[in-house]
């Protein structure tokens, strides 16, 4: 079994690796280390996987389908975990086009090498973002989707749509899994949790949205990786299925757990909450416990105290 991981060099990409890589597993990883976030952060992730024997890291881009094609052709993959993309909802309003290229584009690249080399079963990393402000609480798999609030979850549920039409077409097993607002030691830098924790040293002021009145399922990231295994274990057609802890938490409280472990207080200010961005991201996952035996362990007080730890060693502090 060989599983090529895109985007492996990154946060959740990089865990999952390890994570093959433990089972004695071979795994062929693709990143272009983007500069959407400190690109040192993935190259220390890089040079931790390489030393593993069974471990091919590629700098490349998937929108570059030579190389792709050639991927395929010369490592014999049967499993695809297809982590990369432009991420974050903001970013997208003012870069559509960036987004839509990665994002479907490169989607598409890999969807057609997987399909012409006949492989078990492709993973396609999506997002809560799509369900956008839908009514419908928790967010379940049924939900239509279909009013996204940026150009970000508009990309990942067209993502979705493409995926689906190469398991009509070629009979490619193709699991979507709508990960909920991913966390945990060596995070993103760019992401709540460690911005505020970063604010608890440096004193930079963060914007609250609403108030602090806007709540976000945080799913630890040994949890994500444990759903991630699952579904490449389990080629199951073609399914969505959410991948969330189901256990929103509003941001006052989220800071608050934060500057308990610091110690320290962070400075903060009230904005309104941007048109990109929903009041609640809630998982249903019972989908997720039936078919793939999900069962999110990491309650959000633990794991953000383990992130904690991790911020407070590799700080020095």
């Amino acid at each position: 079994m060989t599983t090529l991981i895109t985007g492996g060099a990154g946060f959740i990409g990089s865990h999952l690796a390890a994570a093959l890589l433990a089972r004695g597993q071979r795994v062929v990883i693709i990143d272009n280390f983007s500069d959407y976030y400190d690109p040192a952060i993935k190259r220390h992730n890089a040079a931790r996987l390489s030393e593993y024997d069974n471990c091919v890291m590629v700098e490349g881009d998937i929108r570059d389908v030579p190389l792709v094609d050639r991927l395929f052709a010369e490592h014999d993959i049967s499993h695809v975990a297809h982590l990369a993309a432009m991420a974050g909802v903001r970013a997208s309003v003012d870069q559509p086009r960036l987004y839509l290229d990665v994002n479907l584009t490169g989607t598409l690249n890999l969807l057609e090498a997987a399909k012409a080399a006949r492989i078990e079963q492709f993973v396609l990393a999506s997002t809560s973002s799509v369900y956008g402000k839908t009514k419908t609480l928790p967010f379940v798999e049924t939900d239509t989707a279909d009013r996204p609030l940026a150009a970000y979850p508009a990309s990942k549920r067209a993502a979705e749509l493409l995926a689906h039409t190469c398991h009509n077409l070629a009979g490619m097993n193709v699991t979507c899994l709508r990960f909920f607002n991913v966390y945990g030691p060596a995070g993103r830098p760019d992401m709540m949790p460690w911005r505020l924790m970063e604010a608890t040293q440096t004193g930079e002021q963060i914007k609250l949205f609403n108030g602090g009145d806007i709540h976000r399922d945080w799913t630890y990231i040994d949890d994500t990786v444990d759903g991630l295994l699952a579904a490449l274990d389990k080629p199951l057609g073609y399914e969505i299925i959410n991948l969330g802890c189901g256990a929103p938490i509003s941001l006052t409280d989220f800071v608050e757990l934060i500057q308990e472990y610091a110690g320290k207080s962070i400075n903060t200010i009230t904005v309104p909450t941007p048109l990109s961005d929903p009041p609640i991201t809630f998982c249903d996952n019972s989908k997720a416990r039936d078919l793939l035996g999900f069962a999110p362990a990491v309650a959000i007080r633990e794991g953000l105290r383990r992130a904690w730890e991790w911020y407070a060693a590799y700080r020095g502090l």
